[in-house]
């Protein structure tokens, strides 16, 4: 009882405490000042260093730093050296003669803090009212590889980081053009992200950049830790099963889709870089196509397309067939069927619901547990969970075969989040067969269809080159054609330029 009567005290006492606020508000003259400032700032922070130095041996400094922010090989040998061997004067510091690293001065206790929580280190003088913000960003942070979620056959190795001005610079390897813009915005109440809005100024639509630069700003945070988040706030549609933006880790694809006038979104501590405005059959088109020969990419895409069709409405079409319109198999086929399913004590919908469902929770297992693990449970899942099945009476073989070609079917799909989406939309398909059977596909499939054609991407139409139909763009969406016919951009992103140069 005296315990819970503490907790209650010291709770009530900490919540009568005010927030902390700055005990001067400009830098003082007197070190030991600031640096009880700094402590103020940064209490409970063990990773907060302060370093007392003697510049040009008689005045006294401090040089301060987050450890595991910074670059300590950095700060000893292009800070730390220089102002302990090679300052003589003061006005050297000033003047950026001695320390190599970028410096900038400041006035300010609110820069010093953002300064210091992004990695920099700052330099306190005795006597001065200012201090020096020095670069010295160095947190861990791992190498350039290839993305794992976005294999490609013939198309760059080189994947996205979670460090944005690496993510930028490798998209400027791939597009070294002095009209390659870039925007920078801080989102974030309580912890600022750096967004970075990249385009070509001459090729991508001004209106585009203006709608976004209102949809970023017109949303308050506490801070933004993924590119998905940012993804929901700015997207046109928010209760649709549709992504309307393209989520990739790679920068040639990137690159690819800033030539055709859509604006990559960079959003700081995050691989992957968000592709706006775009259209459905965005999502079908892979930086692959581009290698192949123009017959091969037509073929694959037409694939990929009818891969669509097979995940979203094959489930239904078996539960409608077997349930109500059996008469459109050929007998042979009946008999098969009949004798696969002569054991199954369950209907064609909950058969279906069964399997599918199974199947979605060997996916998922797949993906959440180790690499070397989850692909063994999926496989082996799948294997012993159908032969089971259809031993035990539970599902017929047909129900099985229905169910692998689904999934196979969804895994063509080279936008991972489209594929989610796919696997979603299964399963109102699947209601609608079981209660209306034929019509309640065709309804379900006008309902997305009117969706489709009816949903905006930043804007613009998520239906092109469908509808509205643009027949001159279907040479590089439906199909694609051979390159050297390709001499105009899409008409979906809006571009201010249509010809390639």
């Amino acid at each position: 009882m005296n315990g819970r009567k503490w907790l209650i005290k010291n709770k009530n006492k900490a919540l009568k405490e005010p927030v902390h606020e700055k005990a001067v508000s400009s830098i003082s003259r007197d070190l030991q000042i600031n640096e009880k400032e700094l402590y103020s700032l940064f209490d409970e922070a063990p990773d907060l260093k302060v370093h007392h130095i003697k510049l040009n041996g008689e005045t006294n400094a401090i040089l301060t730093y987050l450890e595991g922010l910074t670059d300590k090989k950095t700060i000893q040998s292009n800070i730390l050296k220089p102002l302990m061997t090679k300052m003589k004067s003061i006005d050297q510091l000033w003047s950026s003669n001695v320390i190599y690293s970028h410096i900038i001065c400041t006035l300010s206790w609110t820069e010093i803090e953002a300064a210091l929580l992004e990695g920099n280190c700052i330099l306190f003088v005795n006597g001065e009212e200012k201090a020096i913000i020095i670069d010295s960003q160095g947190w861990p942070q791992r190498s350039v590889e290839e993305p794992h979620s976005e294999t490609m056959l013939k198309a760059n190795h080189e994947g996205f980081l979670e460090t944005a001005s690496q993510n930028i610079a490798l998209i400027r390897r791939f597009l070294p053009n002095r009209e390659l813009k870039i925007k920078q915005y801080k989102i974030g109440e309580r912890a600022k992200t750096n967004i970075y809005l990249i385009y070509l100024r001459d090729v991508t639509n001004p209106i585009i950049i203006e709608e976004l630069e209102q949809r970023i700003n017109s949303f308050t945070v506490d801070t933004l830790l993924t590119t998905g988040e940012l993804e929901q706030y700015i997207e046109d549609a928010t209760f649709s099963p549709f992504p309307q933006s393209i989520l990739t880790e790679r920068p040639d694809a990137t690159a690819m889709h800033i030539l055709e006038g859509r604006v990559a979104i960079i959003v700081d501590r995050s691989p992957r870089v968000l592709i706006t405005p775009v259209n459905f059959l965005t999502f079908f088109q892979t930086i692959d196509d581009y290698s192949l020969r123009w017959y091969l990419a037509i073929f694959v895409r037409l694939l990929r397309l009818l891969s669509f069709f097979i995940a979203v409405f094959l489930p239904a079409l078996y539960i409608v067939v077997i349930a109500f319109h059996y008469e459109v198999l050929p007998m042979k086929l009946i008999l098969s069927i009949s004798e696969s399913r002569e054991h199954v004590p369950v209907s064609p919908f909950l058969e279906a619901i069964l399997m599918e469902s199974t199947l979605e929770l060997l996916r998922e297992a797949g993906i959440r547990l180790p690499s070397n693990i989850g692909q063994t449970v999926s496989i082996v899942g799948g294997i012993v969970i159908g032969q089971a099945a259809v031993q035990a009476g539970l599902v017929s073989n047909i129900m099985v075969i229905v169910v692998s070609l689904t999934a196979i079917a969804s895994f063509i799909v080279p936008v991972f989040d489209m594929a989610y989406s796919i696997r979603l939309v299964r399963f109102p398909m699947m209601i609608l067969g079981w209660m209306f059977g034929m019509v309640g596909i065709a309804m379900g499939f006008m309902i997305i269809l009117a969706h489709l054609v009816t949903m905006e991407s930043m804007g613009t139409s998520y239906g092109t080159p469908l509808s509205p139909m643009k027949y001159s763009d279907w040479k590089d969406s439906v199909i694609r054609s051979p390159l050297r016919n390709l001499k105009r951009r899409q008409s979906g992103p809006r571009p201010i330029q249509r010809n390639k140069k």
